[in-house]
């Protein structure tokens, strides 16, 4: 399709003139002799660019152009005018115009801006679909009452500049949910810059986080800019801050404070214009009793703090994170999606995770890769998984026996029974009490009792 141009000039010569032209350049082109008209075809016919004329009667070409990126802000806009001054050509720029031609026209001077305008459109869509590729892979997927109180967090958080600490276990994802708050924030079209600071010796770190000056340190033949500097206006992302040595913490806490640094080996102050994002998997309470983390940084830094839950925690989401995974892989290695079986799913339930969501992903790259045929068996689970639910399913779940009473045993296994059967059915409480024979309404009763929250 060619682009549409939509010309606004109160003028007929100029739209008859300007209109044969552009046609004949191969635009699409649509005319209007006033605001209020162009404002009209504008929300009807959504051209891809518009020709606007500053001297008008009625609503002007500015106030015109206010209302266009007002209601439609991706709609390039190249004002025209006869009688322009640089005053007007800086207002009308701030307000959103691409660009600011003179009268008489130069057809090659419209065509040229035109293009331009058209290309600087494509990039800008071009950006937006990618921004919004790069959310969904970042996106975090499960629908349990943990993993939807997360998200909430999450959309909260994001939009502000307060900084955050985000604590978890091992693989549960913190670093993914450092990219997602990043990606919602205001300084999404900033850098993120991440920092292992267990991976970096004590010898090195001050310089990557800092930069350092030529010749400052062992090898330095060249100036090097570090992280805080590349993540100016962005967002820095400090991952295992509670490895990070004291001194190194002290140094950390007057960049907080005052923010601003030196490269080491320089002088001159840099601003640390950027928001702060830290994550530990350690108890960082613990280690502040410890004497190994330092309690007014930790306050710094804990502006708002967010918990990852581990998996075992979200068996309900398995079923779902099983699927992405599964689609990630045969995407990556452009074959058939395989699937599990709902008793290798229910294997996977009785599991305790310790390497949690990271563990999960690995374990089902090994099963895409080692299993011949499109469907995953529970046998062909590896030691511990289906060990653990072969033994649990001869000779059931020893924790049903530490009850005393039956009633209570009883009521123990229900529960897990049934809760297990809605991580099968993906927590959709109508297949389950199909699958259980149950009535739909004595299922919610009993979810209810248990204390169930539907996500």
């Amino acid at each position: 399709m060619f682009p549409t141009v939509l010309i606004v000039d109160d003028e007929q010569s100029i739209l008859q003139s300007l209109s044969g032209l552009l046609f004949d350049e191969g635009f699409e082109v649509v005319t209007a002799s006033n605001g209020y008209e162009a404002l009209k075809i504008i929300d009807t016919d959504a051209p891809d660019l518009v020709l606007l004329d500053i001297w008008m009667p009625g609503i002007d070409g500015i106030e015109t152009l206010k209302e266009i990126k007002k209601e439609t802000p991706h709609v390039q806009v190249i004002m025209i005018t006869g009688h322009g001054t640089i005053e007007t050509a800086v207002n009308a720029t701030k307000l959103g115009a691409f660009d600011f031609i003179e009268k008489p026209l130069s057809i090659e001077k419209v065509i040229v801006a035109i293009n331009n305008a058209l290309n600087f459109r494509r990039l800008e869509e071009e950006n937006r679909y990618l921004r919004k590729k790069t959310i969904e892979k970042h996106s975090i997927d499960g629908n349990s009452a943990p993993i939807v109180a997360l998200k909430q967090q999450i959309m909260v958080s994001a939009p502000t500049d307060a900084w955050i600490l985000i604590t978890g276990e091992n693989g549960t994802g913190k670093e993914l949910v450092a990219r997602t708050i990043h990606q919602l924030s205001t300084r999404s079209e900033q850098p993120l810059i991440d920092v292992n600071c267990a991976a970096i010796p004590e010898e090195l770190i001050e310089s990557e986080l800092f930069g350092h000056e030529k010749g400052a340190i062992p090898g330095a033949n060249v100036k090097s800019r570090g992280k805080f500097e590349l993540a100016n206006k962005g967002t820095i992302f400090l991952d295992e801050i509670g490895d990070m040595s004291l001194k190194m913490q002290a140094k950390i806490l007057r960049v907080l404070q005052e923010q601003t640094f030196q490269r080491v080996g320089g002088s001159r102050k840099l601003e640390a214009d950027v928001r702060v994002i830290v994550a530990s998997n350690k108890d960082l309470e613990k280690e502040i009793e410890a004497g190994n983390f330092r309690e007014d940084l930790y306050f710094r830094l804990n502006v708002i703090p967010i918990e990852v839950p581990p998996l075992r925690n979200r068996l309900e989401d398995i079923p779902i994170l099983v699927e992405t995974f599964l689609n990630k892989l045969a995407t990556q290695n452009r074959s058939r999606v395989k699937r599990l079986t709902d008793e290798a799913l229910q294997a996977l339930t009785f599991h305790n995770w310790p390497g949690n969501v990271r563990e999960l992903k690995n374990l089902i790259e090994r099963l895409v890769i080692m299993v011949p045929t499109d469907e995953i068996g529970v046998m062909d689970l590896p030691a511990p998984y289906n060990l653990e639910f072969s033994a649990k399913m001869n000779f059931g779940d020893s924790r049903f026996f530490s009850i005393k009473q039956l009633k209570d045993a009883k009521q123990a296994f229900e529960e897990e029974f049934v809760r297990r059967k809605l991580v099968l059915n993906l927590n959709n409480i109508t297949k389950t009490a199909e699958v259980i024979g149950v009535e739909r309404t004595h299922l919610h009763k009993k979810l209810k009792k248990m204390g169930f929250e539907r996500p």
